[in-house]
């Protein structure tokens, strides 16, 4: 009997021992996800262009560096260099896959931080 009870035991803690390191239940999604939205966020966004766009673009002017300055890009409404219509698809489409003067960076940032790079040159 008291072998029984014993081995009872034992197996009771192995179950609970395996059931307590299983990986926990996944959270559902709160309403307010930290995660990156489609239209980005212009606070992520200064960040990523200081690192990685500032060395050819001036955000506050419009004056040249090695690409164009910036600065009142969305007010101006049209690329400087080719006269088209500046919107979130054109910056996305020119930031992504660039042109004769300026490197494509799709394999430098991530959607997410090319969306933020987008929302942050909309407030220039």
């Amino acid at each position: 009997m008291k072998r029984n009870v014993l081995i009872l035991g034992i197996v009771i803690f192995a179950v609970a021992g395996a059931l307590l390191a299983q990986d926990p239940p996944a959270k559902t999604a709160s309403k307010k996800a930290p995660s990156h939205t489609a239209a980005g966020s212009a606070t992520r966004g200064k960040e990523v262009f200081d690192k990685k766009c500032a060395l050819c673009h001036f955000a506050d002017s419009d004056a040249k560096k090695i690409g164009p300055g910036l600065k009142g890009i969305s007010k101006r409404g049209t690329f400087t260099v080719n006269g088209n219509k500046v919107t979130t698809e054109s910056l996305t489409t020119w930031i992504e896959n660039g042109d004769t003067l300026m490197p494509g960076m799709k394999e430098v940032l991530e959607p997410a931080e090319i969306q933020d790079v987008v929302a942050y040159v909309k407030t220039l």
